[in-house]
């Protein structure tokens, strides 16, 4: 009797220890990691660009800044003689030159009723824009993204994440201008800015500084 009742204690403690108790699964680490970060990969690029920008791209393109007319000069006698005395580029001879420039000219083409606004600059005097200033929202090409030493491609994820670095500095490029209103044709236009090199006859630029008259 005195056994049965002994075994009825413990039991009874047992049940106790287990009801006062409660089971907690181990988490999956990868949803851990996931909402540790909380962030979609254009809020972490965006995030990067923003924190990147006045401490190292901007200083990367003042340091690397070259008059547009004496950039024409250097490419008269070779697109990789230019790029190795003024340009920037991903590791990699495969990879395309990109230049950091300044210049003025006259406005003659203007497109500012679309989301991939643009300006058309005459830098030369002939009459003919040689310069596109890219005004966005929506600006094309990764010339921002591929200049800076800073960013390397096996530092991000894969190709989407990176791809999205460059559409997030872009963005920052057309935070950091005024869009121009109105007839702004004839006006003259100071700007810097970074291109890829393509077709020397029309750069294509991503300004990070505009001044229009004056």
């Amino acid at each position: 009797m005195r056994d049965v009742l002994k075994l009825s204690v413990l039991c009874l403690v047992a049940g106790i220890a287990v009801t006062g108790c409660k089971i907690v699964p181990d988490p999956d680490p990868a949803e851990t990691e996931s909402s540790g970060a909380g962030q979609s990969d254009e809020t972490r690029m965006e995030a990067f660009a923003q924190e990147n920008w006045e401490t190292k791209v901007l200083p990367v393109i003042q340091e690397n800044l070259v008059p547009v007319d004496d950039l024409r000069t250097a490419l008269a006698t070779g697109a990789d003689a230019a790029g190795e005395k003024y340009g920037l580029r991903p590791k990699g001879e495969a990879n395309p030159w990109n230049f950091a420039v300044s210049g003025q000219g006259k406005i003659i083409e203007a497109k500012l009723d679309s989301r991939a606004a643009k300006l058309g600059v005459d830098t030369s005097g002939d009459g003919a824009a040689d310069v596109t200033v890219q005004l966005g929202p929506v600006i094309r090409g990764t010339a921002l993204r591929d200049a800076m030493p800073f960013i390397d491609f096996t530092d991000f994820r894969d190709q989407i994440e990176f791809a999205k670095l460059a559409t997030a500095l872009n963005g920052m490029a057309h935070a950091s201008i005024s869009k121009p209103e109105g007839d702004v044709i004839g006006q003259d236009l100071r700007f810097e800015g970074v291109f890829t090199l393509r077709d020397p006859a029309m750069i294509e630029l991503v300004p990070v500084m505009l001044e229009i008259g004056g």
